[in-house]
């Protein structure tokens, strides 16, 4: 397999998602191996992060890699006006791949065109997040045990959250029916309720959110109001509490549901849902591991024949 670019869930058929699926499953049985010794990960974080940079850290650690790049873009020759093409051929001489956050639109798939080595969108300003993605559909899977037909309720800011629009991409290809529960200024846009018609998706909008809306659930996806979307504060003063999960009502819900959050959460999960069976947003980040180690060798060309050939698994 001919290395590559991860740049958005939308080139991912059904067959690839599902691999991607398989090959993930294979790390989480042996996390710890040297597939990747000699090679190195470069990490270009132009917006702050937790859980995506060390994962992806992690991931290449773990993989026997070594890792280059910067977590604050005022820390690199950017805070001097380099450009980001200049940025990424020259990161281009030291790595074999690179993986990059940035809070410009496009800017994963600009550098992919540019870059003479495989690129990993690690979140594109409110556009994709196709690695989060790949580690919901692992955590969806392993969850429900298959990505079928599921009642998939999408919560909290669905303007921006390119963690929900990357989701609905990918489901297209598994009959999902989605539920769009946001404040009307926070609503899914309307290219993406567009996306779900022209593929035959199913959705409800709400913009109620109780005990009876949640009960049919077999995901409930929980979404943080992102503050640094905003241009006007008091706009998001006035949304940033209107939904609340909380464990009272967690009553009616199916005992196969499971809460899932990409995390950060803010106000949005009240703490005390935490010690609730359908929590499962502490494992949901512990998966980002697999499904990082998966997306990095897969972009590098290893396939699942050589990760369950791996000679190199480490304690």
């Amino acid at each position: 397999m001919k290395s590559h670019d991860f740049v958005t869930i939308a080139d991912l058929s059904r067959e690839k998602i599902l691999y991607m699926i398989r090959l993930a499953e294979e790390f989480e049985k042996h996390p710890n191996r040297e597939l990747l010794k000699g090679k190195v990960v470069a990490t270009l974080f132009y917006e702050p992060s937790t859980r995506t940079r060390l994962s992806f850290e992690t991931a290449a650690n773990r993989l026997g890699a070594r890792v280059i790049g910067f977590s604050d873009a005022k820390a690199s020759s950017v805070s001097k006006g380099e450009t980001l093409k200049d940025t990424i051929l020259m990161v281009s001489n030291y790595a074999d791949v690179i993986a990059m956050r940035h809070y410009i639109e496009g800017a994963a798939q600009y550098a992919s065109e540019v870059a003479p080595i495989p690129i990993i969108n690690a979140g594109d300003g409110a556009h994709q997040h196709p690695s989060q993605c790949m580690l919901d559909l692992y955590t969806i899977h392993q969850t429900q045990g298959t990505l079928e037909n599921l009642n998939i309720y999408l919560v909290g800011d669905l303007k921006y959250g390119r963690t929900v629009h990357s989701l609905i991409m990918a489901m297209r290809h598994f009959n999902p029916t989605f539920h769009f529960i946001a404040p009307r200024e926070l609503a899914m846009p309307a290219e993406y309720k567009l996306y779900c018609k022209q593929w035959g998706i199913r959705y409800q909008e709400h913009t109620a959110f109780n005990e009876k809306i949640i009960q049919d659930a077999d995901i409930i996806y929980m979404t943080r109001v992102q503050k640094e979307r905003f241009s006007d504060l008091m706009e998001y003063e006035r949304v940033k509490n209107v939904y609340i999960l909380r464990r009272d009502m967690l009553g009616l819900c199916k005992p196969n549901m499971k809460i899932l959050h990409p995390l950060p959460r803010v106000n949005e999960i009240a703490y005390d849902v935490d010690a609730d069976p359908h929590a499962y947003y502490i494992q949901q980040a512990q998966n980002g591991l697999y499904a990082r180690q998966a997306i990095i060798c897969d972009v590098l060309g290893l396939t699942l024949e050589d990760v369950q050939n791996d000679s190199t698994i480490l304690p």
